[in-house]
């Protein structure tokens, strides 16, 4: 019954359903890796972003080489900013709306110079390509709270001169006359002294999971379904295949039984005389 399985035709329907199958799996798999990471980001986010910020000496080495866990912790530095090595990076959207960061270098105390992420610009009116105003930072001896973010990737597309394409802290460092630490950046969360105008603070991180656990069982679930699929129509096609036969065998029988003289059909009981019948009736009556 099953023999039409092993026929070309079905051999095909069935390798494109292996395939198929095996393309909702690893999407679905993709999903899950997906998952895997958001979830990550927000114990991240919930461990590290509120927590008390801590001092610049107990991180350091995160501002050359951060550790992933480390992100949006909270470090105190004080320092003063180099209002002549600041810069914009382009194209930063926030909510939606097109704009600019604006990152500026900070000398500490201690010597060293790391990169403060002041805040978020909208594009300006009066000058395409740039901000209308920059906020200048306070100046003098400043206590500032970021928030550790890695060094970004460089981009291949230029930017005019006072801007970047990206918070790529090593393209940075070329621009600068001094050394700066290149594995990570502060994205600010307070200055003392404060000062106004300011850019945008940042607002915290979504902490929800998204919809990737629902779309990785949707694309589970299609390559199961792939399969059912293909046993019903199996299983169709067999049935056709076995009510064909049953037909086969009957026309056998009738061939091998020989023909049969067709009966006369019975005369219908009651049954009305047509038109011709009557005007034969009478002219019989009639003598004719």
């Amino acid at each position: 019954m099953y023999r039409f399985l092993f026929s070309s035709k079905w051999l095909g329907y069935f390798v494109l359903a292996v395939i198929f199958a095996t393309a909702c799996v690893f999407l679905g798999r993709w999903q899950m890796d997906r998952r895997a990471e958001t979830l990550a980001e927000i114990d991240r986010v919930v461990s590290n972003y509120s927590a008390t910020p801590v001092p610049f000496a107990d991180v350091k080495d995160q501002f050359r080489h951060l550790d992933p866990d480390r992100e949006w912790t909270q470090v105190e530095l004080r320092g003063s900013y180099d209002v002549e090595g600041q810069r914009v990076v382009r194209n930063r959207p926030l909510n939606g709306q097109p704009g600019y960061d604006v990152v500026v270098p900070f000398r500490l105390t201690t010597g060293e110079t790391v990169i403060i992420d002041r805040g978020w610009l909208p594009i300006g009116n009066n000058t395409p390509g740039r901000p209308d105003v920059v906020p200048s930072p306070p100046a003098g001896e400043v206590t500032v709270v970021a928030r550790l973010k890695p060094s970004e990737p460089k981009l291949d597309r230029g930017a005019v001169e006072g801007q970047l394409a990206s918070i790529d802290l090593p393209g940075f460092a070329e621009e600068l006359p001094y050394t700066i630490e290149t594995g990570a950046y502060g994205q600010l969360a307070s200055e003392t002294p404060p000062v106004q105008p300011m850019p945008t603070p940042f607002p915290k991180p979504a902490t929800e999971e998204g919809t990737h656990l629902s779309y990785s069982l949707q694309w589970f679930a299609f390559g199961v379904l792939m399969f059912i699929g293909f046993g019903y129509a199996v299983r169709q096609q067999a049935r056709n295949a076995a009510i064909d036969a049953e037909d086969d065998e009957d026309d056998d029988v009738i061939a091998a039984a020989g023909p049969r003289k067709r009966p006369a059909p019975a005369a219908r009981r009651n049954k009305k005389p047509t038109s011709e019948e009557e005007e034969d009736a009478i002219l019989d009556a009639q003598g004719y």
